[in-house]
């Protein structure tokens, strides 16, 4: 047999083979099998198997990388306890319920006391008290038995206003409500959400007609006139 006929039988084979291996590329010990055939073949024309060997290593450069699984795990600051009372609450979103946690432990002793009667008044009780933001939150005052501190006082509209970074947790404020068609409203300061742009959590309460309890919500703050803080 001379050399070009050597050559064009190494060659049916290998066609032969790689049609095979095309057709079962699907099954993985298939694949193994026909790779080690291929390379104890004696049929096998070296040209053909660098060929061979070139065509595998761009099918492993080409396959999509495997990614490791993200965690969803995060760090969560909450009390489970604290976390687990309120966070089927439908007065509060349970992402919000660890900036209530942290507020609660860093108030000054009156804020804090304020701050845990509203959330018993919000969440626990769910209750409705008659009249309108201000009753609702005067009625926390009382209840917490602390004395009101007037620590900034402008005027709807034309102020002035404060320097957002005087507001602490459990501070009543009176603001402009720029998410209802910027009517003046009340509520108590939780925390920030999102410090940059004034957006703050509140305890807000709606009124008695809306027959719902106070819930926490976000709002800008930015044009706050009013600031009365708890005091001992």
């Amino acid at each position: 047999m001379d050399v070009s006929t050597l050559n064009m039988n190494n060659r049916c084979a290998f066609k032969t083979l790689s049609h095979q291996r095309y057709h079962l590329k699907s099954k993985p010990w298939v694949r193994s099998a026909l790779w080690l055939t291929l390379l104890a073949s004696p049929m096998l024309h070296a040209d053909d198997l660098a060929d061979l060997i070139r065509t595998k290593n761009q099918s492993y450069a080409q396959a999509p990388a495997v990614r490791a699984p993200l965690s969803t795990a995060y760090l969560n600051t909450t009390h489970p306890s604290f976390y687990q009372n309120y966070a089927a609450a439908p007065n509060i979103d349970s992402d919000y319920i660890e900036t209530l946690y942290r507020a609660e432990q860093v108030a000054a002793p009156a804020s804090k006391q304020v701050l845990q009667v509203a959330r018993q008044m919000a969440l626990d009780n769910k209750e409705i008290i008659k009249g309108s933001c201000w009753d609702y939150l005067n009625a926390a005052f009382n209840r917490a038995g602390v004395a009101r501190e007037t620590v900034f006082k402008g005027a709807y509209q034309v102020g002035p206003f404060i320097d957002t970074n005087q507001i602490q947790p459990g501070d009543w404020l009176y603001y402009i409500n720029h998410s209802y068609n910027d009517v003046e409203h009340s509520g108590l300061f939780v925390g920030w959400l999102n410090r940059a742009n004034n957006q703050a959590l509140i305890l807000s309460y709606a009124g008695e007609r809306r027959n719902e309890p106070a819930r926490y919500k976000v709002y800008d703050v930015s044009h706050t006139y009013n600031v009365i803080r708890p005091s001992l």
